[in-house]
């Protein structure tokens, strides 16, 4: 493979000179620039990614802001990685996932003049989020996979948790269910303003309400031995609910086992469905999820080509979409039961 030496050596020019042709950081004379970059296609040369932008002072390299400290990254989360870095490949750009927290303005900042990325995809948006403001304020490129309290000129997708609960609870109450119960996120995340934290909690109880039914709710930390607790605790509030509606993947084997303790069966005695979930996620359990699974290849792709859209100057005019996720039924929902009879405990 031909180094960066070999083409100075055949355009009989020193390292620095191939250096300067590439980055732009001197002026050389177009007379010595073609001889080098005739060198290049002779030999066949090609300077990494990082080295050509340089020359047009962008890297051609994006970040998906998605911190992850706490939940990690599930295989649902995985999905908007993996569209995000395809869609950027495809547009002729790199992709790097940024998933450490930002705590402070001032910590993007400091990130943003690097230099080393053009523009950013941001997640796990806020009501009110600091990372927002501050792109805003220094005017850099962006794209928000989410929503804040005010979008006005910022490109965004973002799932539309009205129809997606809708489209739940319709499915329930098509199966005879009336007291139903909403699992969210940790409690932090909800008083934070976490976005999809809000939003499903406040369309699920509309929803409820406008229908005539009984929506209870708890807010669960990701993990199975909290997932176990709080659907206890839903019961506890509410002995006739016979059915739950969970917002938190990792919680779902320890709704499982507390479901398996009082002996009943799913679905026969208890339904659950799983939302802004994956097929991978669902069917990962015995029984299977029904899940509104998160479009979250297209919400990746979108929010990544309306940032290169902006970067290429190829559109001017804010784009925005809202997209519900996609309801799937598999084993875990079922017709509402009659009597129910708990397992006696020693």
């Amino acid at each position: 493979m031909p180094t960066m030496q070999d083409v100075a050596r055949h355009a009989g020019v020193a390292l620095s000179t191939v250096s300067y042709a590439i980055n732009g950081t001197r002026p050389i004379s177009e007379e010595t620039r073609q001889r080098i970059f005739d060198a290049m296609e002779e030999l066949g040369y090609r300077p990494n990614a990082l080295a050509r932008g340089l020359a047009s002072k962008r890297s051609r390299i994006i970040a998906l802001l998605f911190p992850a400290a706490k939940r990690g990254l599930g295989l649902t989360e995985l999905e908007f990685v993996i569209s995000a870095a395809n869609a950027a490949r495809e547009n002729g750009y790199h992709l790097v996932l940024w998933s450490t927290e930002i705590r402070s303005a001032a910590e993007l900042q400091q990130l943003m003049q690097q230099g080393l990325v053009d523009g950013v995809v941001v997640m796990e948006i806020h009501d009110q989020d600091e990372r927002i403001e501050l792109l805003r304020t220094i005017d850099f490129p962006f794209a928000m996979i989410g929503r804040c309290a005010d979008n006005s000129e910022i490109n965004h997708v973002d799932i539309d948790f009205g129809q997606t609960m809708q489209t739940v609870i319709a499915h329930l109450m098509g199966l005879g269910h009336t007291h139903i119960g909403f699992l969210n996120h940790a409690r932090e995340e909800f008083e934070a303003g976490y976005g999809p934290a809000v939003r499903a909690q406040t369309r699920f109880l509309e929803t409820m309400a406008a229908n005539g039914l009984h929506g209870t709710t708890r807010f669960c930390e990701p993990s199975l031995e909290n997932g176990h607790r709080t659907v206890n605790e839903l019961l506890a509030e509410d002995p006739d609910l016979t059915a739950v509606i969970v917002m938190n993947d990792r919680a779902i084997p320890g709704i499982l086992r507390a479901i398996a303790d009082r002996g009943w069966r799913i679905p026969a005695d208890f339904s659950i469905v799983a939302v802004v979930s994956s097929a991978r996620a669902a069917e990962m359990t015995i029984p299977t999820i029904t899940t509104a699974e998160a479009p979250a290849y297209e919400l990746g792709s979108l929010a990544t080509e309306m940032l290169i859209h902006q970067l290429e100057g190829e559109k001017k005019e804010i784009s925005e979409r809202l997209i519900p996720c996609k309801l799937v039924a598999r084993e875990s929902s079922g017709q509402c039961p009659g009597e129910r009879v708990e397992l006696q405990k020693n």
